[in-house]
């Protein structure tokens, strides 16, 4: 846990007390501070009383004498409208920040990586710890994946902090100066926290704008948004920029031709990898990544062959196109984490004879981009809210059943895809849409998944 004492001797108070929320409890605690606490659900209030706070409604706050309130990045601060408990500490001009603020705010000496972007963020983060502890440093992988940034252990003289940072996060750290800030990427999404895609855009920037003028901006500008950002970062007087596509060469920058990873920040054009033998890093959205996690590392790791040993060695990360293995022919991929057709593209790109499971709360467009893909699509089992409007858009272009459900979406499509002539058919759960219909969050909806395949592989062993 890292301790936060840039408080202590005053007053904080938490609202929200999921992850985030609860280890700014405990390192508020930890640092001297007197820490009120509330959220609706009464086991999280329990938890925060465990960890040393006061679980006091919100309006009952002391509100002439906090000094902050720590906001769970769920809860609006600005759009569709700001929560009330943002209104009131407005009204007193009560600073409402986040977990991540607190972090740069008490780490101030050590490197910090940010990953920030639409989709990839997570592959590219995980996979920058992993080159990294590869190459002897102490990454401490966290922020909006995996633990929270103030859960991670305290710096060594080995570590290097490896954040995950979401837009709404972004929203909550106007403190926050990486090292390196990578953006990978700018499509539709959150448009209903951020009011537009060009609110959504310039939060993302933001944080690049808030990079060490020493530092580094890494920018994947293969689409529009952040290609203008790149362009505006690099006249800005702030720190480099290095700009990484894939599929186009750049005179200079990180790029990728057909799976080859190639480095012409220098006079010459290098051959630094062939991403192809990274078997967990399938598609061309993961040599993206693989691109981008290169581009961040090289100013901490200096040989390209470790990086380029380490790419290949990665071994994934759950819930993005995982491989949960085979029943016969019938290979089963988890892609859960994929909550918006964009995502779900990265996916379909990657098979040629798909059963396919979609569906869950869906997201502003629906799968109306997907079409360029429906043909890889044998057959779609469409589970919850989204159902029938998923059906109206595949009507005519693929074999629909309406499952309902993920157990009978797996069940049906494992049996079908089972009995079909395909030699290499595969069982692909990317459903285009967020979880919170059916489960808490992706990767419940992804374990599920892998529950029911294991089940079947018993009954048909």
């Amino acid at each position: 846990m890292i301790a936060v004492e840039t408080f202590a001797g005053k007053t904080v108070a938490v609202f929200g007390l999921a992850r985030s929320g609860l280890a700014s409890v405990r390192a508020l605690k930890a640092g001297g501070a007197e820490v009120l606490a509330w959220d609706d659900k009464e086991p999280l209030r329990d938890a925060a009383r465990e960890a040393g706070a006061k679980a006091i409604p919100w309006t009952e706050w002391p509100w002439d004498r906090l000094a902050a309130v720590i906001l769970s990045p769920g809860i609006p601060l600005t759009h569709p409208k700001p929560h009330d408990v943002v209104v009131r500490a407005r009204e007193w001009d009560v600073e409402v920040i986040g977990d991540i603020e607190l972090f740069a705010r008490t780490v101030t000496r050590v490197p910090v990586i940010a990953i920030t972007g639409t989709n990839g963020k997570s592959t590219t983060t995980a996979l920058i710890g992993h080159i990294l502890t590869q190459a002897g440093f102490d990454a401490q992988v966290g922020g909006n994946i995996g633990q929270p940034a103030l859960a991670l252990s305290a710096p060594g003289p080995k570590t290097i902090y490896v954040l995950e940072i979401s837009s709404y996060q972004i929203d909550l750290s106007p403190g926050l100066a990486a090292d390196v800030a990578v953006l990978s990427n700018i499509t539709p999404d959150h448009i209903d926290r951020h009011g537009s895609l060009e609110n959504y855009a310039a939060v993302k920037m933001r944080l690049l704008k808030q990079t060490k003028k020493a530092g580094l901006n890494v920018v994947g500008v293969d689409d529009a948004h952040c290609a203008s950002i790149f362009t505006r970062l690099s006249s800005n007087g702030g720190a480099p920029s290095v700009g990484v596509s894939v599929g186009k060469v750049l005179g200079r920058g990180i790029f990728v031709l057909d799976g080859v990873l190639y480095d012409a920040e220098h006079e010459r054009t290098t051959k630094v990898m062939d991403l192809k033998t990274a078997s967990h890093l399938p598609g061309a959205h993961n040599w993206q990544n693989a691109a981008l996690a290169y581009a961040a590392v090289k100013p901490f790791v200096t040989n390209t062959g470790t990086i380029a040993s380490a790419i290949t060695s990665f071994p994934g990360l759950a819930h993005r196109i995982e491989d949960v293995g085979c029943i016969g022919k019938v290979r089963f991929v988890n892609d859960s984490k994929a909550t918006n057709a964009d995502a779900a593209e990265r996916a379909l790109v990657c098979f040629d004879d798909i059963w396919w499971i979609a569906g869950g709360r869906p997201k502003a467009g629906g799968i109306v981009p997907l079409e360029p893909y429906f043909s890889r699509i044998r057959k779609a089992y469409l589970i919850g809210e989204a159902a029938e409007a998923f059906a109206e858009t595949l009507q005519g272009k693929a074999e629909v059943v309406i499952s309902g459900t993920l157990d009978a979406a797996v069940a049906a499509a494992a049996a079908d895809a089972a009995k079909s002539e395909s030699n290499a058919p595969v069982v692909l759960l990317s459903p285009a849409c967020a979880s919170f219909d059916q489960f808490p969050d992706f990767e419940r909806r992804g374990d599920a998944f892998r529950e029911i395949v294991a089940k079947l592989r018993l009954e048909t062993a």
